[in-house]
């Protein structure tokens, strides 16, 4: 039997035939997509770009863009997953809500920074990553048209969790300080306009999102920060996503406070954390969150019907982690690690000479380049070109210095990519060595420095 192709005149899935000037995605993929993806496959992302992996720049260059460490995780968690791989009942679906013994866990890990004992059957749910948690909350709330406000810069997944489930992502800065690009400031001193976030405020808006310990910035947000945009949720009965995966990341002996800890708070918040952030293990995809049971239980809805359940050899050993963590002092132990890492990067950059922000938490340095100057002729690939000044950078760090950067405009909505076009992100997530030799590496900047 033979097939024929259709007309060139056929209509595609019940639709009519593309016009001439009709967009591409009807034509790309056979089929008309949905308008809510339709950016997404089209567009090439910061990840798609600046990745050794991903065929772009020099393949011998060090990796300080993503945020994934070069090292596995402890023993004791490696150990934890080796066992639960030798019992039968963790190798197959587990509880919706997640795992009995990982949720008990959580609970007894959580409960103290909470200010409240915390029900680990209607309180927690375990999530596939902190992603999934949060994109499990905007399901779960969200209506077309409802708006949230997000900070920027901002974790990228944000705005695609808001809009794939019909809402509207409005945009308030985090601002710099003055001064920035002339010396090295803290991240305490980035700071939201109270006024901005009050006139972000509509009849429409439906959330804030926040995120403490801050990726890129590395900004621990004070009692007092979070209490001004709390008492604005509360003004305008708005619910709370507070994306908290670096919670057990905080340098100097600086408190994390939650936001859900505070006054009433509680009862319109929802908290993530991850086990990825917490053990260095980014690939396992555990993640959990925490709130009151009237908004764990639509979330948890929303997630038996996105994953079901979750990777169940992995929730045992997180469980089995978190139960040696809170008795071994690995998460203290963490932090001094984490704080060498961040000193010997810093150290590095002091040596290059271009001020940047001391993060507070998180595992990411914010370096300003606006004394950067890059050659005339310095010549751009089309893929980079129509993008903001900050992907030029991280492209000429990439092929003058071999050190792979993320440009953090991809964290801001366009209208605001000046905020961010004169700074890149650095991770120190990585091992020391690695840390040394790229910022060897990085002075090879240095005759394109601006002296000021």
């Amino acid at each position: 039997m033979t097939t024929s192709s259709p007309a060139p005149t056929a209509a595609v899935n019940g639709s009519t035939p593309a016009a001439s000037g009709e967009p591409a995605k009807t034509k790309r993929f056979g089929w008309d997509i949905s308008d809510r993806i339709a950016g997404e496959v089209t567009k090439t992302d910061v990840w798609s770009v600046f990745s050794p992996l991903a065929g772009h720049v020099p393949k011998d260059s060090l990796n300080l863009g993503q945020g994934f460490m070069n090292w596995a995780p402890p023993k004791f968690i490696q150990e934890a997953h080796t066992e639960a791989l030798e019992r039968v009942e963790a190798n197959h679906y587990q509880l919706p809500r997640g795992n009995v013994r990982l949720r008990k866990a959580l609970a007894k890990y959580l409960s103290s920074s909470f200010k409240r004992e915390l029900d680990p059957n209607t309180e927690i749910q375990v999530t596939a990553g902190a992603n999934e948690g949060m994109y499990a909350f905007a399901t779960a709330f969200l209506r077309p048209g409802d708006e949230v406000i997000i900070f920027e810069p901002f974790f990228d997944q944000y705005v695609p969790q808001v809009e794939f489930n019909g809402g509207k992502a409005v945009f308030v800065p985090i601002r710099a300080p003055e001064g920035a690009d002339k010396g090295n400031v803290p991240a305490s001193e980035w700071k939201i306009d109270l006024d901005e976030l009050r006139k972000a405020v509509t009849p429409r808006t439906k959330m804030i999102w926040i995120n403490t310990p801050h990726n890129p910035i590395g900004k621990v947000f004070t009692e007092d920060e979070l209490r001004v945009i709390g008492n604005v949720a509360e003004e305008h009965d708005l619910l709370i996503c507070a994306d908290e995966v670096y919670d057990c990341l905080t340098f100097d002996k600086r408190e994390h406070v939650r936001i859900a800890a505070l006054d009433d708070f509680w009862r319109r918040t929802v908290t993530v954390g991850s086990a990825g952030k917490s053990f260095s293990a980014t690939g396992w995809r555990i993640g959990w969150t925490t709130g009151p049971a009237n908004l764990i239980h639509p979330l948890m809805a929303a997630h038996t019907r996105i994953v079901f359940s979750c990777n169940g050899p992995a929730q045992e050993a997180v469980a089995g982690g978190l139960e040696q963590a809170l008795e071994n002092g690995f998460f203290q132990d963490q932090i001094a690690a984490y704080e060498e890492r961040r000193d010997v990067l810093l150290e590095g950059l002091d040596k290059l000479g271009l001020p940047y922000t001391l993060p507070e938490g998180a595992y990411f340095v914010l370096v300003n380049t606006a004394r950067l100057e890059i050659p005339a002729d310095f010549e751009v690939p089309d893929l980079i070109k129509g993008r903001a000044r900050d992907w030029v950078v991280a492209w000429f760090v990439a092929q003058t210095a071999k050190v792979v950067l993320i440009p953090p405009t991809d964290f801001y909505s366009k209208p605001h990519w000046d905020l961010g076009k004169d700074w890149i992100r650095v991770a120190f997530c990585k091992d020391t060595d690695t840390l040394r030799a790229a910022s060897e590496r990085l002075l090879a900047l240095k005759p394109y420095i601006r002296d000021d």
